[in-house]
């Protein structure tokens, strides 16, 4: 981003639908520069908020489909008149930062379509199969008027939990005859999922997909206690998409929004506060030396922490 930002132009030109300032604003998000951040914080200030968008989150093991998937619900959206915006989160390249898979790549329908925005996100090492940034990259497409969000992880597992904390609807896409992979991540995402999606239904059959569902919801209740919907759908075909949008929308007025996203700004205030003491932890002298102490095996980790914190505190 250039130095010199006008942040009034900038956000009337994302209210007033400018694609490539939309762009801009998430670039500007999603920077690490101190001084980007302050600048994202007034642009987010100056951007309406949309209490009644959509926030969807959706994660998939390997080969579940969930590029074709995502871009056959998001042009069932915007063919019902909705502007959907996907955040599509991918690695990121150790060598540049930024976003390896390249999802436009993935969903070239949707990308070109007017009515839908489409967005690859590099993680830069963070955990939780979502951006850092991605709370406030959400923010800057509902500024932008786009009802629905779509925030695609990068897979599913035990870390991909922090998705749940930034949208309102969290699902989960398998395929037919990988019941077995249930066990390997029972104690992640699943246990936050509002309902299960077998893909790819239309390459095993309807009876088989069935028994597939009722497989899953059999694991599900076991796992979590309780009946959590799981649906069978054909990303290729569109099969199935009408009624898994249908209990997206019944699992999102089952609570209340209000709730949910006070909620989920509370948890991303917390996650903030760690990124910002965090950093402020490396920018001191202190850091450098329990660095070396750690390492040479002098000073364990904990007790390098704690007196970092209280040079913190002592310095306030």
């Amino acid at each position: 981003m250039g130095r010199q930002i006008d942040i009034d132009r900038l956000a009337s030109q994302i209210i007033a639908g400018s694609r490539g300032a939309l762009a801009r604003g998430i670039t500007l998000a999603e920077s690490t520069r101190p001084r980007d951040a302050l600048l994202s914080d007034e642009l987010l200030q100056k951007l309406p908020a949309k209490p009644n968008s959509i926030r969807v989150g959706i994660s998939g093991v390997p080969g579940a489909g969930k590029s074709t998937f995502i871009e056959t619900l998001g042009m069932y959206l915007v063919e019902r008149g909705h502007r959907v915006a996907v955040l599509a989160i991918d690695p990121s390249s150790e060598r540049s930062g930024g976003s390896v898979l390249g999802d436009k790549t993935r969903m070239q329908r949707l990308s070109i379509d007017e009515r839908a925005y489409v967005r690859p996100s590099p993680t830069r090492g963070t955990l939780g199969g979502v951006s850092a940034r991605t709370f406030e990259a959400i923010r800057v497409c509902e500024g932008a008027g786009y009802d629905i969000v779509l925030v695609e992880t990068v897979g599913v597992g035990q870390s991909e939990t922090v998705v749940a904390d930034l949208v309102d609807v969290t699902m989960a896409l398998f395929v037919a005859g990988a019941g077995d992979s249930l066990q390997g991540i029972k104690r992640g995402i699943l246990e936050v999922i509002d309902l299960l999606v077998i893909n790819k239904a239309d390459s095993v059959g309807e009876e088989r997909a069935l028994q597939a569902a009722a497989e899953y919801r059999g694991a599900l209740r076991l796992m979590r206690g309780q009946a959590i919907p799981v649906m069978a759908m054909s990303g290729l075909t569109g099969s199935g998409v009408a009624e898994v949008w249908q209990t997206t929308l019944e699992r999102h007025g089952s609570a209340s929004v209000a709730e949910v996203r006070a909620l989920q700004r509370t948890r991303h205030f917390e996650r903030a506060l760690v990124e910002e003491l965090s950093a402020l932890a490396r920018e001191t002298e202190k850091h450098a030396e329990m660095t070396t102490s750690v390492t040479a095996g002098t000073l364990s980790p904990r007790a390098a922490a704690r007196a970092l914190r209280d040079q913190l505190v002592a310095s306030t």
